[in-house]
């Protein structure tokens, strides 16, 4: 039996690191019996519940400029943590830290798979009661090329299919209208080659066509592919959006005169909602196109979003996901 390798974990990305960083490790050792490595300043990380720690002395800050640093921050928590995945002593990395750096980080020091133009960040949307949604690029490339978004359409295809089960994906483009010719032109060109284009048989997809921003959660496609200036907007909109949501219901039903009788009823009800709709829930996203899994946190990640992220570093790993791309990109060859 082959060892697990730990999830390499940046303790000292985020915005309350290295405390949430490590209280979110330990969660994931102790709920999901997940091996983790912790990089960074063990000094400044308190009690690591004897979770290892890989010594790197530099610290990549939120606003450093990514790749400049992270050549030369040579010994920067996260580029020793993408090193140790290079070098087979972790299976994946994660950061909440600087994602630029993270991103170049994973470029620069796993490397890119051989026929992969752009790697994308892939982020699943919840649609309730169904399988998620995945948009990308959220955010790793602001400007595009239509080829690449024919090829963020076949990542985003392996990658519902391997984790969560999608024989045949449903893609579509997001773009301002759902009649064809609708949209700039990096999405016109697009969707020329995706209707035209073998690209589909490679990924086994099934293109559905333009998707307007309202059918992100509805379930109408599995995949929407976009521009990452267009993908993190939409991102980030629609995080504030449910948290603000959210919060007003839990605030309406605090200020109702028979609170105990109507939560005892709702909760049962609304709670696997709540607990959908939360981002701490899906705990990341993930780079796709690299040599090797790498996750990306938010920065504001709570330890339970840090420990729902280890996780599913460790279920990507498991699941084959570098494997299944390369296989995708050979079969279109």
């Amino acid at each position: 039996m082959s060892e697990v390798l730990p999830v390499a974990v940046d303790a000292m990305g985020g915005d309350d690191a290295p405390a949430s960083i490590v209280a979110g490790a330990k969660l994931a050792v102790e709920r999901f019996g997940v091996p983790v490595l912790l990089v960074g300043r063990s000094a400044e990380m308190g009690d690591t519940g004897g979770i290892p720690v890989l010594e790197a002395s530099e610290v990549i800050g939120m606003d450093a400029e990514p790749a400049a640093s992270v050549r030369r921050m040579k010994d920067s928590s996260i580029v020793r943590a993408a090193e140790a995945v290079r070098d087979g002593q972790a299976s994946s990395l994660l950061s909440a830290g600087n994602t630029g750096a993270a991103m170049a980080a994973s470029l620069l020091r796993m490397g890119r798979i051989k026929g992969i133009s752009r790697p994308a960040i892939a982020v699943p949307f919840p649609n309730l009661g169904s399988t998620p949604t995945t948009l990308l690029d959220c955010g790793a490339n602001a400007d595009c090329q239509p080829e690449w978004l024919v090829q963020f359409a076949q990542l985003g295809s392996v990658y519902a299919r391997t984790r969560f089960g999608i024989e045949t994906p449903r893609v579509g483009v997001m773009t301002i209208g759902e009649e064809a010719g609708k949209g700039n032109q990096l999405v016109k060109d697009a969707c020329g080659l995706l209707e035209t284009g073998d690209w589909a048989t490679a990924c086994g997809a099934n293109y559905v066509g333009n998707l307007e921003g309202r059918d992100l959660m509805k379930g109408v496609a599995d995949v929407i592919v976009c521009d990452g200036f267009t993908g993190n907007i939409i991102l980030k909109s629609l995080e504030g959006g449910m948290e603000i949501a959210l919060g007003a219901m839990r605030d309406a039903m605090a200020n109702v005169t028979d609170v105990p009788v109507i939560a005892e009823r709702l909760d049962p009800l609304l709670d696997p909602v709540f607990d959908e709709l939360d981002v701490n829930t899906r705990g990341s996203a993930i780079l796709l196109g690299t040599r090797g899994v790498s996750m990306i946190a938010h920065g504001s990640s709570t330890p339970d979003a840090i420990a729902n992220a280890i996780n599913t570093a460790n279920m990507m790993v498991e699941a084959g996901i570098v494997a299944n791309v390369r296989a995708m990109v050979e079969a279109g060859n």
